[in-house]
C-alpha cells in the first residue's frame, strides 16, 4: 500500500479523505504524504483503536460518522480509500455527482465495479452511469491486485481505480446532458437516438456528438428529456438505502 500511495498524485499540499479507515494501514501512509487526513470509520471498536493508535497525530481528523450522510468539503481535496464493497456505487455517486468532487479519487474496488464505472474499453459496453460521468471524469485502473497481496486471499478480483476530474469538461450543460443520457437509456423506442443504436454499444465520443446534435433540436423536443435523471435518482434512493443495510461481512479482509 505504501508504494501505491507514493505513486498517487497526493502531495504535501493535499487534504485527503479516507472512507473506512479500518485498522489504519492506509491512514498511516496517507499521513506521511499529505497535509491532512480526514478518516471515516463507523465501527466503534475500530474507531477506538484508531483513536489510540493515532492519538498524537495532529494532522488527522477521525470521524465516527457515515461518510454517505456527511457533506463533501467545500475546499479542494482528494480521496484514497479501501472502501466497503457493498456501498461502492453509493460512494462513487456521492463523490462524482456532488457539488465539489475530489480532484482525484483512488478507490480499492471489485473488478466488476471498476468495469461498470469506467466503461469501454475496460468493459465491452458502456453503462448509463459511465456515459453520464465521462464528460467530467477520467477512469483508470492504477493497479490490479494479486490474490497473494491480501491475507486471507479474497474471493473476488480487486483493483485500484483512479477517478480524475477533468480540468475542462467535454460538455457544458451538465443537467441537460444527464437528462439526455438517462432518457435515451430508458426509452425502448429510442426516440432520440438512431433506431439502429443501442445505448450501451455507443462510444463516449458518439454520446458527446449526439448530445451536441440534440441541443440544436427545437425546444419541444429537448423538453421531453427534462428531469429524467433527477427522477431516476429519486426512484433509486430507497433501493440504495436497502443495499447499504446488506453489509458484506468479508469486505474488510480485502
Amino acid at each position: 500500500m505504501e508504494r501505491l500511495v507514493n505513486d498517487s498524485s497526493i502531495s504535501a499540499d493535499d487534504t485527503v479523505i479516507e472512507i473506512g479507515a479500518g485498522d489504519g494501514i492506509v491512514t498511516k501512509e496517507l499521513l506521511k504524504k499529505s497535509k491532512k487526513v480526514i478518516a471515516f470509520e463507523l465501527d466503534p471498536n475500530l474507531f477506538k483503536k484508531l483513536s489510540e493508535k493515532f492519538q498524537n497525530e495532529k494532522f488527522l481528523e477521525l470521524k465516527q460518522e457515515d461518510f454517505l450522510t456527511n457533506s463533501l468539503p467545500t475546499h479542494p481535496y482528494k480521496v484514497f480509500s479501501n472502501i466497503p464493497f457493498n456501498i461502492t456505487a453509493a460512494i462513487i455517486k456521492k463523490l462524482t455527482l456532488g457539488n465539489n468532487p475530489p480532484g482525484n479519487a483512488y478507490l480499492l474496488v471489485q473488478k466488476e465495479a471498476a468495469m461498470k464505472f469506467a466503461g469501454k474499453p475496460m468493459d465491452i459496453k458502456n453503462s448509463q452511469l459511465s456515459v453520464i460521468l465521462h464528460p467530467w471524469f477520467e477512469f483508470k485502473v492504477v493497479y490490479e491486485f494479486k490474490p497473494t497481496d491480501f491475507f486471507p486471499k479474497p474471493s473476488v478480483n480487486i483493483m485500484l481505480l483512479e477517478i480524475r476530474k477533468r480540468e475542462e469538461p467535454l460538455v457544458k450543460d451538465k443537467t441537460k446532458y444527464q437528462d439526455f443520457v438517462t432518457y435515451a437509456f430508458n426509452q425502448p423506442k429510442r426516440s432520440i437516438l438512431s433506431k439502429n443504436s443501442r445505448p450501451s454499444e455507443l462510444n463516449f465520443e458518439d454520446w458527446v456528438n449526439l448530445f451536441k446534435s440534440f441541443l440544436v433540436q427545437p425546444n419541444e423536443k429537448q423538453n421531453i428529456v427534462a428531469g429524467a435523471f433527477a427522477k431516476q435518482l429519486k426512484d433509486q434512493e430507497n433501493i440504495d438505502k436497502i443495499h447499504r443495510t446488506r453489509v458484506d461481512k468479508n469486505w474488510r479482509k480485502y
